[in-house]
């Protein structure tokens, strides 16, 4: 094969620095199901603040790549939008433990959900990010509307706060029920069985509630990429930096649930921090037109933004260090 087509460019970047990446994506999947996670049980803490520690270093590493070999600013947009999505991300972590506990998965499954669940993220944030950035490259007016949302959400998300999923009245469960055969108990780790229909007795196919807690964290992952993938726009418009930092964000924080999960109530003053950040990444846009620059410096986007979420957590971990959690993986509120 001709070297010349790896240096082909498409979306901005040279062929080759995509096809590596994505390189890189498919062997730490590989080894972390393959080897780490071969066997199906449940994912102690240690475990998985070693596993997001090397997780977290490896999308760093990444990042000091892209500083040295595309230059400082996309270096720092890179970092910017790993702290942002990273950050965002917490979020999910809260919906995924109402998941499994209103589908009562076994914590020794959990691992294997999550893994098919972040093969899924990939290929649907690669499709939005995708298509933001075409629209971005043809109407330049689009990156405004992406900056007001950004603001409008902030402001709603400090007024109004956060109430969690209703499950039990999910409209999306509701229809699998409705639609498909739905076992009432778990098959291990299987996500679809055959079994013998409960009128006509032949065997026809079930899909498992594992199955059904897949497909919810699929659309949870869609309705927080509709915060996400604008504010990373909102840094750069770069598409090469802004699926990056995304999917190395989301690699990490998905070894880290086991963590968080347990004592995500110690982060409960995160979410006006995250507010904030998103009205100050949406509003630098109108800033920088308003003080007639090109684009609004990075190293001040990176500070501020490190800044905000650093005190949000800072001022959790004050405020409740004398709190227990009342969050526990696999914990069960409702029967299937």
């Amino acid at each position: 094969m001709d070297l010349a087509f790896f240096a082909v460019e498409w979306l901005g970047k040279p062929l080759w620095m995509w096809l590596a990446f994505v390189g890189i994506v498919i062997a730490l999947l590989t080894f972390d199901l393959g080897v780490l996670h071969k066997e199906n049980r449940p994912i102690e803490v240690r475990e998985s603040l070693v596993l997001s520690a090397v997780y977290i270093g490896l999308g760093l590493a990444f990042g000091g790549w892209v500083w040295w070999y595309l230059g400082p600013e996309p270096g720092m947009n890179y970092l910017t939008g790993f702290v942002v999505e990273k950050t965002l991300a917490l979020d999910n972590v809260f919906v995924i433990a109402l998941i499994f506990s209103f589908f009562a998965v076994p914590a020794q499954y959990q691992h294997r959900v999550l893994f098919w669940g972040i093969l899924g993220v990939i290929v649907l944030r690669a499709i939005m990010i995708g298509l933001g950035a075409t629209l971005v490259a043809q109407f330049g007016w689009v990156l405004y509307l992406f900056a007001a949302f950004l603001i409008v959400t902030g402001i709603k998300m400090l007024l109004l706060g956060d109430k969690p999923p209703a499950l039990a009245d999910n409209a999306l469960v509701a229809f699998m029920r409705r639609r498909f055969n739905v076992t009432d108990e778990h098959h291990g780790e299987r996500f679809f069985v055959r079994e013998p229909h409960p009128v006509s007795g032949k065997p026809v196919w079930f899909i498992t509630p594992l199955f059904m807690a897949l497909i919810l964290i699929e659309i949870a992952d869609v309705i927080f990429a509709v915060d996400s993938v604008p504010a990373i726009f909102a840094i750069t418009t770069d598409p090469f930096i802004v699926y990056t930092s995304n999917i190395f964000a989301i690699l990490g924080l998905r070894a880290l649930y086991f963590a968080l999960a347990a004592v995500i109530e110690r982060f409960r003053y995160l979410k006006p921090a995250l507010a904030v950040v998103l009205i100050f990444i949406g509003s630098k846009i109108f800033v920088a037109d308003l003080l007639g620059l090109e684009k609004f410096p990075a190293a001040i986007s990176l500070g501020v933004t490190f800044g905000i979420i650093a005190a949000g957590v800072i001022w959790s971990l004050i405020k409740t260090r004398h709190s227990g959690s009342s969050v526990l993986v696999g914990e069960s509120t409702d029967a299937r």
